[in-house]
């Protein structure tokens, strides 16, 4: 089997966690393969999967406009790259926004049929941890970290949702795209990033199941 080559997008945010992350998935799942670092359009060449960290979304979404990244990823994205968006990149992969995403000129992919809330949870000062009941990902719930954390207001299309807090959307698949509003980089628990990478290499996952 052929190694994977991963990326995790690095303009702004919770990069080197999400790299490290990756690459303790990949050594649990047994994988071969490398996480690396993209920040220009040469970056995604050879990419198997993509993931979008947590951070200021309105910075990142800039930058994404600025170096050409945006539409780069979304051909990408059309043509079957997986991709994983974390808390600011779940609102980078939305196709509507909230009141604050249109006045702030948030730049938004489009690529997942949902509506976004930012900061739904309030503030730095309000973040917390909770446990999130993730449909099929078993080894039971997984303990998410909310900081400024957005919520998803609704969902249709080919969109559906995977997970719920207190009534409130937190999680989102649609086919090879998953989204989440919480943190699961920040956490010693890999098992969504290890779903991400069975997403990646397009087989059915074993240890773990959003199908």
């Amino acid at each position: 089997m052929r190694p994977l080559r991963v990326g995790v997008l690095g303009l702004q945010g919770a990069v080197s966690e999400h790299l490290s992350s990756t690459s303790r998935a990949m050594k649990k799942l047994g994988m071969r393969g490398e996480v690396v670092w993209v920040s220009r359009r040469e970056h995604l060449e050879g990419l198997e999967g993509l993931i979008l960290p947590g951070g200021e979304s309105t910075t990142i979404g800039r930058l994404l406009l600025s170096t050409g990244l945006l539409e780069r990823i979304r051909e990408e994205a059309r043509n079957g790259l997986p991709l994983l968006g974390t808390c600011a990149g779940l609102i980078l992969l939305a196709s509507e926004g909230d009141e604050e995403v249109r006045r702030t000129g948030q730049p938004l992919l489009g690529l997942m049929d949902m509506k976004v809330i930012r900061n739904a949870f309030g503030r730095q000062r309000e973040s917390f941890e909770a446990d999130v009941r993730v449909e099929g990902l078993r080894g039971g719930p997984f303990r998410g970290v909310f900081i400024r954390a957005p919520v998803v207001e609704r969902v249709w299309g080919e969109a559906r949702v995977v997970a719920e807090l207190e009534g409130r959307i937190v999680g989102v698949r649609q086919g090879k795209r998953l989204a989440f509003s919480f943190h699961p980089e920040l956490t010693p628990d890999t098992r969504i990033h290890e779903y991400f990478l069975e997403l990646c290499r397009g087989g059915r996952p074993t240890g773990t199941s959003l199908s």
